[in-house]
């Protein structure tokens, strides 16, 4: 399952779940000449009982029947971390990082069969900036699903969709995107149809090797908007039609709300009215599954947060499934969506190859996910060194990049410097990562409010504020009257501490406990050997979705609701 939604009726789109052909390549370099195990796509390696711990490279190979002559497009929503694709043993494309999408386009395919291979690798080293030991897992394998696309000459690439809220109503802003894999110059003619209408979205002519963009903004009087209380979809069309051809050669579908996002008067404001943000950050990780969290499970835990009464759901520290994003959209979850990049230093956003791996990241996430309605805010860089000259710049480049792709929406960056902050003048939002009763003993109310006030003076006067993180470990199982560290009881405590603080002041716009469920970390040195059982145990529950204690406390602090979802 690519989307909860069918993308494609005329596109032929094939998707590439079940068992491939596995091996590990134990640092051997090339494509091996026989593969010993099978493997499920999407899947994770580390749930095979023989390589739950492994790191390095392995080979995942299947083979492919095309029918016709033409070119093909092999889509990959997710290989953890690194990928090198092989068609028929030849060199097809690269990719790096495990939680963007990328395709590779080969063209002139004979009828036949086919092999695809894909090393991935999911180690660190020199060519890594991001993916890095950290307070998370790097699991390894094709995460996410797979699919293979048979193209004609021309195609859509994309669709961007911005809706616009005018006195007189709301208005669309459509972006397309056409795309000529062949030898000569083609002319291209879009149709669209979107809330009961039918537009011509115009002509182009498209040379060879050429991607064109058509823009069109249009009235859409009558439809129902976006919000949490009514998520309401619709389904937006568009086909291609070639110079002197009637039928369509190609289309895309895409899904997408009427909804606006602000930050007016130091508020959050959806549609014109504020809202406060409660919910939770959440990693991809589950005991059974790994980052390759199937669809039943993802609606586990949509169902569990909601249960609890929360509205959003903060994507730490990376892009996620875009399922799980269909899922938000559907039950109405606003989305805190950000990059990749969690606890760099100075030296570490040095790296030769941050830039690059980072710009990388922010475009892949911006153009896949610019039209899920229910990602309200962009961030960029969690923990990073925005306390530094140095990494101000490289915080203010990676804003505006974003800026100038999507002005629509706001963004933001969760910091853990205190009164050091030096980027709260580059955000819409300010927020903040603090663990008062956990790290220090600190009164959480005296402490957001003295974060109020590091912000104002940090360049943040005006702006709405989250508390990004807050939290405390509780093992699960671990019960005891002394309500020591650890156990169940005292993370309780501190949560309801934390929430008591926050639901009472007037000028928290958010509020996202660290964390949904338990985790998996990298084993390590330092810092790391902190993570009892190699576990980052802050979740309300645990990874096998197991509530702990502070579940009701929660749910006494977030008001519950029922969403529901239609589509047109």
């Amino acid at each position: 399952m690519l989307r909860l939604f069918r993308t494609n009726e005329i596109r032929d789109v094939q998707e590439l779940e079940g068992d491939w052909d596995f091996q590990p390549t134990n640092g051997i370099e090339g494509l091996p000449s026989c593969y010993e195990y099978r493997m499920p796509v999407p899947g994770c390696w580390e749930m095979h009982p023989q390589f739950a711990t492994y790191q390095g490279k392995a080979v995942y190979r299947r083979t492919l029947e095309i029918s016709q002559k033409g070119a093909i497009r092999l889509v990959f929503k997710g290989v953890s971390h690194t990928a090198d694709v092989f068609f028929d043993g030849i060199p097809a494309g690269h990719h790096y990082n495990a939680y963007t999408p990328f395709a590779v386009v080969i063209p002139d395919v004979e009828p036949g069969t086919h092999e695809v291979a894909v090393i991935v690798d999911n180690s660190f080293g020199e060519s890594s900036a991001l993916h890095v030991p950290n307070d998370y897992y790097t699991y390894g394998g094709l995460i996410r699903p797979a699919a293979i696309e048979l193209l004609q000459e021309l195609f859509i690439e994309r669709i961007a969709f911005t809706p616009i809220r005018t006195a007189e109503g709301w208005q669309g802003a459509i972006r397309l995107y056409v795309r000529n894999i062949g030898q000569r110059a083609r002319r291209a003619r879009l149709q669209l149809s979107l809330a009961g209408r039918d537009i011509a979205a115009g002509e182009a002519s498209v040379m060879p090797g050429e991607t064109v963009e058509l823009s069109i903004t249009e009235p859409f009087p009558g439809v129902v908007p976006w919000s949490a209380g009514n998520p309401k979809l619709y389904l937006l069309k568009a086909r291609l039609y070639a110079e002197g051809q009637e039928a369509p050669m190609d289309d895309l579908i895409e899904r997408v709300g009427f909804r606006t996002v602000s930050t007016e008067n130091g508020r959050i404001r959806v549609n014109g009215e504020d809202v406060v943000l409660k919910g939770f950050n959440r990693h991809e990780d589950h005991s059974l599954a790994g980052a390759a969290i199937p669809y039943s499970l993802m609606v586990n835990d949509i169902e569990l947060i909601l249960d609890m009464g929360a509205n959003t759901v903060r994507t730490s520290h990376y892009p996620n499934d875009e399922r799980f994003l269909d899922l938000c959209d559907e039950r109405g979850l606003f989305v805190w969506e950000e990059n990749h990049a969690r606890g760099l230093s100075l030296e570490q956003m040095k790296h030769p190859l941050f830039a690059k791996q980072c710009e990388d990241c922010n475009r892949e996430m911006v153009e896949t996910h610019y039209n899920h309605p229910s990602i309200i805010i962009w961030a960029i860089l969690n923990e990073c060194a925005s306390d530094k000259p140095e990494g101000r710049e490289m915080y203010r480049t990676q804003i505006q990049q974003i800026r100038s792709m999507d002005s629509s929406r706001p963004l933001s960056f969760a910091s853990h410097h205190r009164d050091r902050e030096l980027c709260f003048d580059l955000a819409d939002i300010v927020s903040f990562n603090l663990y008062p009763l956990w790290y220090e003993d600190e009164d959480p109310l005296e402490l957001v409010k003295q974060a109020r006030l590091w912000a104002d003076q940090a360049g943040g006067l005006g702006k709405p504020m989250i508390m990004s993180e807050f939290g405390a470990d509780g093992y699960y199982g671990y019960r005891d009257p002394s309500r020591v560290k650890g156990t169940e009881e005292r993370q309780a405590d501190i949560i309801e501490r934390n929430l008591a603080a926050y639901t009472s002041v007037h000028f928290l716009s958010g509020m996202l406990i660290w964390q949904f469920c338990d985790c998996r970390v990298t084993e390590g040195t330092g810092w790391l050997l902190t993570r009892a059982g190699t576990q980052n145990s802050k979740g309300i529950v645990d990874r096998y979705r197991r509530p702990k204690l502070a579940y009701s406390v929660v749910k006494k602090y977030f008001a519950g609701r029922q969403p529901r979802s239609t589509m047109e």
